[in-house]
């Protein structure tokens, strides 16, 4: 093989084989086996539920008004994770701090009325043995929290590391807000599933 057809052949094992940074790249295809978790467990409870006859009377004890506000509170977080990568491509440094201390702060309000809400089910004695509705419910919120959670841990060390090392870091505001979209996308799906269905 000539060193013309080998430096060739190097050249497609590289970076050159995509226009996008292979960090991006790494972001999208982690979210794609998350949509396969997510998305295998909604089938599952979609034919759960077809076949258990609804589950009205245990879709009756989960609380809509505080779903309702979580939604809020989480599609709010994804408008400011948009303005916070906005302004790192405008060089706004302050700004596009402050905008992801705001999608932090707005993920752990998510995270504490989750919490909140957990602690009203299981006074009343519902827990994820209560039945299989209980268990979707319990799984699939659970699941979504500990990845709002991964979330609000990665955005608030961008934060830190922002302010020492912006010319190091700001372009991964991008990769940490596909990460906090694919969160609120999950929810989305979530939300009438479980509580408005």
């Amino acid at each position: 093989m000539s060193a013309i057809s080998m430096a060739e052949g190097r050249r497609f094992v590289g970076r050159e084989l995509t226009r996008e940074p292979l960090g991006k790249v790494g972001v999208w295809w982690f979210l794609a086996s998350e949509i396969m978790v997510f998305g295998g467990l909604m089938g599952a409870y979609i034919l759960s539920r077809i076949a258990a006859g609804g589950w009205a009377a245990e879709r009756a004890h989960v609380n809509t008004t505080i779903a309702v506000i979580n939604t809020l509170v989480l599609l709010t977080s994804s408008l400011s994770v948009v303005e916070a990568h906005g302004a790192a491509e405008a060089d706004r440094r302050q700004r596009a701090r402050r905008m992801l201390l705001c999608t932090v702060l707005l993920g752990c309000t998510f995270l504490g009325i989750k919490s909140f809400e957990y602690s009203r089910e299981l006074a009343h004695g519902l827990t994820p043995s209560s039945g299989l509705f209980w268990s979707f419910y319990y799984t699939m919120t659970g699941l979504h929290g500990l990845h709002v959670l991964v979330g609000v841990i990665i955005n608030f060390t961008l934060y830190i590391g922002l302010g020492r090392y912006w010319e190091a870091l700001h372009h991964r505001l991008e990769y940490a807000g596909l990460y906090w979209h694919f969160v609120d996308v999950v929810w989305i799906f979530l939300f009438p599933l479980l509580y408005l269905a």
